[in-house]
């Protein structure tokens, strides 16, 4: 079941946390409780993060569990950080991007990612290079900022209730995952901003209501308090590797 959380009195969660199934990166707080949160429920490393001194680690980076990229605006510092803390599997790459919240302009999962329209073909080619996805450049109910408007796992995808029915369909054929339109924190469409999900657990903005964490756990189905255990990392990893 999805898991309301805030980080300090925003409810915009994705802002601050980038979850996949190899690790998640979390805004540098003094916050213990925000952090716990996801130690206690995801067996992956939890790391503490800023992106060029500010605490947006979801905003500024966009990854899965082949590897990392981050914007332009990442120290020298920063990105050491995250190279020692992450698995060394993971390829952890600074990007040049003119639209550099990478988080807002990109949605991908291990096997797919949906691009703003605008992004250089430099940048198509990093995200298929270094994520190890194929690459679509979409514009999600005519919004270019699809990791805004839509959040993914491996086996679904959560879109903006503005989404056409046709959008929906078009977008599963195309990612191969089940596709719902919905909201979050109590109306919202800003799907991203208000949701993290990975395979295995979920957490939503405090605001999100009832029915909405109904929709999100009907279209995800993770389990309650869902762990990575070390067989299935192990399997994974393997599977990263052929």
């Amino acid at each position: 079941m999805s898991q309301r959380i805030s980080f300090e009195s925003s409810q915009e969660i994705g802002a601050f946390v980038r979850m996949t199934n190899m690790y998640a990166l979390v805004a540098a707080t003094d916050n213990t409780n925000f952090v716990s949160a996801f130690e206690e429920v995801l067996n992956i490393p939890v790391i503490q993060t800023t992106i060029n001194g500010i605490r947006m680690a979801g905003t500024q980076t966009v990854g899965n569990s082949k590897g990392l990229l981050v914007s332009s605006s990442t120290t020298d510092q920063e990105l050491q950080h995250l190279r020692n803390s992450l698995p060394n599997y993971i390829r952890v790459r600074r990007i040049e991007e003119r639209l550099n919240a990478l988080g807002n302009i990109i949605v991908c999962n291990d096997n797919s990612a949906l691009v703003h329209p605008d992004v250089s073909s430099e940048t198509v080619d990093m995200i298929t290079d270094v994520l190890g996805v194929d690459v679509f450049k979409y514009a999600l109910a005519e919004n270019g900022l699809v990791g805004s408007y839509a959040a993914m796992n491996n086996t679904a995808m959560l879109v903006s209730s503005k989404t056409s029915a046709e959008e929906v369909a078009e977008l599963s054929d195309l990612l191969n995952v089940r596709v719902v339109p919905g909201t979050v924190n109590k109306g919202s469409d800003v799907i991203g901003s208000g949701l993290v999900i990975n395979d295995f657990a979920c957490f939503v903005g405090s605001k999100t209501t009832s029915t909405e964490i109904v929709v999100i756990d009907g279209l995800f189905k993770t389990a309650p308090n869902a762990v990575l255990g070390d067989d299935e990392k192990r399997a994974w990893i393997d599977a990263l590797q052929i």
